[in-house]
């Protein structure tokens, strides 16, 4: 392979090696591919086939340091365990030579940063050849346990490029794993390691300190015993930080505080970072003393979670999470408890303490997921001697009730404008759910409503996780799906930048897909489940459910965009949708004209009764058959505007002064106006008839209405009365005459719909009843005074199983 070509080699290796943790065959050839490509034994004597190799590996890892290294490790233990058993292990040779010549390429490297020219790419390939060895040093730490020692002085480069600290923080890491392994190490050689990495604790940042402390936590727990040697570091930032708390106890405001607060944050870190790697309250740090260091730390770092300074704040948060780590049973501290659950649930509280309490979290289920797998490790080993998985079970519980206690203020974190926020939420949830630390169920709503974030990683973790709970307990998402749906509008109202627009229920690119498209695909296989959750959802337009337009618009939005795949499942809403109207519609008008007669007693003109007399008529329809008045249909046959201008007026007079039963109304309607749009919708993306519609039976076998759907392109849900009730705010603005007449209008455009509700039987020859005309007429009426372009189907081809378009489309297309 020539130098050239490398770039695109290591583009198509980066774009294969993502897929090791897919479908088992897709998994099978990734492994395969990669074992021949690096995981062969190369011929000692070919050196340039090695070169090309480590460029090739060093590349990838490399092009992947911002998208994390999950996939080496994982194509790395794949392979190591399939030889397990085997007599000739290729895959362990081949990474018994990589290592050997990473390292040698190190050496290389590092000769030739003195060249200027070369300086920048070969401090690169330093980098990416460390990184590497850590990398193998995670899955086999053994292969490194000779390079130990030529790795030990990199933890002297000096630093002044991110590389440099990339350097170091990595030849730690190294060391952690192997130093432990070795078999008898000269005293000197620990003794310098010890120094160095103190060295680096009290110079340089947060990531240098905390991975250097890390590894000094390694070779002295399980090497070296040098447990004075940690203590006096330990005493000299926990003797600052308490000299720090008297003189702010002293004086608040004193400009010795502000001098020393890169001493203060410092020390909160270190003394946080020390605590989580060495447990001082052992005999072998504080000999006979009878303080308890754990409470003093405790004390210590909940009084600079008070400070004024949110930096200062944040510092002793971590070192907070540090110190837990290592002693969980402080959380249960009522003090912690109030601390965490107020930051977390504090609306008006800074992000970054928001976030930080969440990395906290985090970090903590991870270490003790770490745990409870190398206890895992460890009881297979020795499984005949000590019961260890006893003891992972008693640390689970710990977990378990840790989580109980934050769960609910982690949750209610998924309802936040910063992704960040939500991002570090949804990290605490997965790992609590991976881990089984708590019921699964309580968590699906929200788990729905983190699937229709804006951010598609967000978005892809939350449904596999729903994915997971799915495969495990069946029926766990049905039952919470509504609420998830009304959750999933919540979470789209904190993220909504512009409080004017109305929150959606469709992603606003080419795609048009509803939110929870996921939620109903994974519901719409089970018929039973599906029904019911369509029926709740419509049950939400229900004048009697209270339901906010704005999430009823949001509803309708994920009704009219789902991804709906056989004729029956848009049939079964249609259906709903008229039981729905006809109900809800009477009791609408009922309630207007009983608004009327009880504020407005006086006499009425000629108009005016027969306004009466067609309410009553209206009214009496919510009970019995709707009937079809003589005189209704002759005004609307006629289309005469004055007429129409009269029962306007007539209305008008009868109006109680209080607008209130008039924005009531405005408000409740605006459900019946979006159903009515959706079944339009509907009807015109599916090119159903009328008599389709109306000949659709729910109770029919499901083979009936099994034909796959034959969707139009273009046609689009755009309820315009709803988002202009919306954006006008009429809800809580002042009432115009202008106003009240559009809303009269309405009304008396209702009443005519509700009259003539059931369309008739077509004539003999073919022409639309007067009654069907009567009532497309109040639909076009009410949804805006015309078909918009997008609602109508064309022609008359489009219509689904080639039936003759009757009624509604056709009446309003005629007209």
């Amino acid at each position: 392979i020539e130098q050239p070509t490398f770039p695109k080699i290591t583009e198509m290796c980066v774009k294969m090696i993502r897929r090791v943790n897919d479908e088992e065959g897709i998994k099978k050839l990734v492994n395969e591919t990669f074992q021949k490509l690096w995981f062969t034994p190369t011929p000692h004597s070919d050196k340039e086939a090695m070169t090309r190799k480590i460029l090739n590996i060093t590349d990838v890892v490399a092009a992947c340091r911002d998208k994390g290294y999950d996939w080496f490790e994982q194509l790395l233990q794949n392979l190591l365990k399939s030889e397990e058993d085997a007599s000739y292990k290729p895959v362990k040779k081949a990474c018994t030579q990589l290592v050997d010549n990473l390292v040698e390429h190190i050496l290389k490297y590092e000769e030739s940063l003195s060249d200027s020219d070369n300086k920048g790419v070969n401090s690169g390939r330093l980098v990416a050849c460390i990184t590497t060895l850590f990398l193998f040093s995670k899955i086999r730490p053994q292969l490194m346990v000779k390079h130990a020692m030529t790795m030990q002085p990199y933890l002297t480069t000096k630093c002044s490029t991110q590389n440099d600290f990339m350097v170091i923080c990595n030849v730690a890491k190294i060391l952690e794993l192997v130093v432990p392994l070795m078999e008898h190490p000269s005293e000197t050689f620990l003794a310098t390691i010890e120094e160095d990495l103190m060295k680096l604790i009290i110079k340089y940042g947060m990531t240098v300190v905390q991975h250097c402390v890390s590894c000094l936590g390694a070779v002295v727990n399980k090497v070296t015993q040098n447990y004075k040697f940690v203590w006096a570091c330990f005493n000299r930032y926990y003797g600052a930080l308490s000299k720090l708390k008297s003189q702010h106890q002293e004086d608040p405001n004193s400009t010795i505080l502000t001098a020393n607060k890169p001493a203060l944050l410092r020390s909160l870190f270190t003394v946080g970072a020390l605590c989580r790697h060495f447990d001082f309250d052992q005999e072998d740090f504080k000999g006979n003393s009878k303080v308890n260091i754990k409470d003093k730390v405790l004390e210590l770092l909940m009084y600079f979670t008070k400070h004024s300074d949110e930096e200062v704040q944040t510092k002793a948060i971590i070192g907070l999470g540090f110190a837990f780590i290592q002693h969980p049973s402080l959380m249960f501290e009522q003090e912690v408890k109030t601390l965490y659950n107020s930051i977390l649930s504090d609306k008006n509280c800074s992000v970054n303490l928001k976030i930080q309490v969440l990395k906290n979290l985090q970090t903590y289920l991870q270490e003790e997921d770490t745990r409870m797998q190398q206890a895992d490790r460890d009881w297979k080993k020795v499984a005949k001697q000590e019961d260890l998985k006893e003891m992972g079970d008693i640390s689970s519980g710990m977990s378990s009730s840790i989580m109980q206690l934050y769960l609910k203020q982690v949750l209610e974190a998924f309802f936040h404008t910063q992704s960040s926020v939500r991002h570090f939420a949804l990290n605490v949830i997965a790992l609590t759910l991976n881990q089984g630390l708590i019921h699964p169920v309580q968590c699906v709503p929200y788990l729905i409503a983190m699937g229709t974030d804006p951010e598609p990683s967000m978005r892809n973790k939350a449904d596999q996780q729903l994915v997971e709970i799915d495969k495990k307990y069946a029926g766990f998402i049905h039952m919470k799906a509504v609420a998830g749906m009304k959750m999933s509008y919540q979470v789209q109202q904190a993220i909504n930048t512009c409080p004017k627009d109305p929150v959606r229920g469709f992603r606003h690119d080419e795609s048009s897909s509803a939110l929870c498209s996921h939620l109903y695909s994974m519901i719409r296989g089970n018929r039973q489940h599906r029904r019911a959750f369509l029926i709740s959802l419509l049950n939400l337009f229900d004048d009697t459910a209270k339901t906010e337009v704005n999430m009823l618009l949001y509803i309708a939005d994920n009704l009219a965009c789902f991804p709906y795949q056989t004729q029956e499942e848009p049939l079964f809403i249609m259906h709903h949708i008229d039981i729905t109207l006809s109900v809800s519609g009477s009791n609408l008008l009922q309630s207007f004209k009983e608004s009327m007669v009880k504020d407005k007693k006086k006499e009425r003109k000629p108009s005016s009764d027969e306004e009466t007399e067609s309410d009553s008529n209206s009214g009496r329809e919510s009970e019995e058959e709707p009937s079809k008045p003589q005189r209704s249909q002759k005004r609307v046959d006629s289309d005469s505007d004055s007429d129409e201008e009269n029962d306007i007026n007539a209305v008008m007079k009868c109006l109680p002064e209080n607008s209130a039963p008039l924005i009531e109304f405005a408000n409740v309607s605006q459900g019946i106006l979006l159903l009515l749009m959706l079944k339009q919708h509907l009807k015109n993306l599916c090119g159903f008839s009328d008599s389709k519609i109306q000949k659709y039976s729910p109770s029919e076998s499901a083979k009936v209405y099994d034909k796959a759907i034959n969707r139009k392109t273009g046609v689009h849900f755009h309820p315009k009365q709803t988002l202009d009730f919306l954006r006008s705010d009429m809800a809580n603005s002042k009432i115009t005459e202008e106003v009240k007449r559009s809303i009269v209008k309405q009304y008396l455009d209702f009443k005519l719909l509700m009259e003539h509700l059931d369309p008739d039987e077509e004539e003999e020859d073919g022409e639309v009843s007067a009654s069907t005309n009567a009532r497309n007429k109040a639909i076009t009426l009410l949804l805006g005074g015309g078909s918009p372009k997008n609602n109508a189907a064309e022609t008359e081809d489009d219509e689904s199983d080639g039936e003759d378009r009757g009624g509604g489309t056709s009446g309003v297309r005629r007209r």
